[in-house]
């Protein structure tokens, strides 16, 4: 906020990523979101991580998207799973956020009508299973951003689509699993 040189006074809301993601970032974004909201007095908006993804690369790409593709924006969860929900041209939801463990026969009924763009930091890992697929492009270095929810923060300001900040709880889409500390002595 010093750096933008913009006081809180002049905020009409928060907007958060709600997830899916890392349940350390979701963690640390939505306590300082509703840092901000309490201390400011400001209502919050939970704003949904792929969908915000799924914007910013149809403006990325443009007039390559056509009519039929299909955004579909990945988080990498690991292995070969994803988070991962289907997007249409007009960035339309048409299948829910899953965490998918993706194989050569993924989207198999989507591919058959459709070009798909695989983006966000779980795709490039599906370089090598989707090599020989001429209707999947897999962007790389495609990087989640605040920018990417500016359009889907004015609709629910507007709407006053607001989340309860005392009781708001990241989507997580899986349960969080504390992994064993690799550090010798612990």
């Amino acid at each position: 906020m010093n750096e933008a040189g913009i006081d809180y006074s002049k905020l009409d809301a928060v907007a958060v990523s709600k997830g899916p993601g890392s349940y350390t970032g979701l963690r640390i974004g939505v306590s300082t979101a509703k840092g901000i909201c309490y201390a400011a007095d400001l209502p919050m908006m939970a704003i949904d991580t792929l969908e915000a993804m799924a914007h910013g690369m149809k403006d990325k790409l443009g007039n390559q998207i056509g009519p039929n593709d299909l955004l579909i924006p990945m988080i990498d969860a690991r292995r070969m799973e994803v988070y991962a929900a289907v997007f249409d041209a007009n960035l339309q939801k048409i299948n829910d956020t899953a965490a998918l463990v993706i194989d050569e026969n993924s989207f198999e009924e989507l591919r058959k009508d459709h070009h798909l763009w695989l983006f966000g930091d779980g795709a490039p890992k599906l370089n090598k299973v989707f090599e020989n697929q001429p209707n999947i492009s897999i962007i790389e270095g495609f990087k989640p951003s605040a920018g990417y929810m500016r359009f889907l923060a004015e609709q629910a300001l507007q709407k006053q689509d607001f989340v309860d900040v005392a009781y708001f709880e990241p989507f997580y889409l899986k349960d969080f699993i504390a992994g064993k500390p690799h550090v010798k002595g612990l």
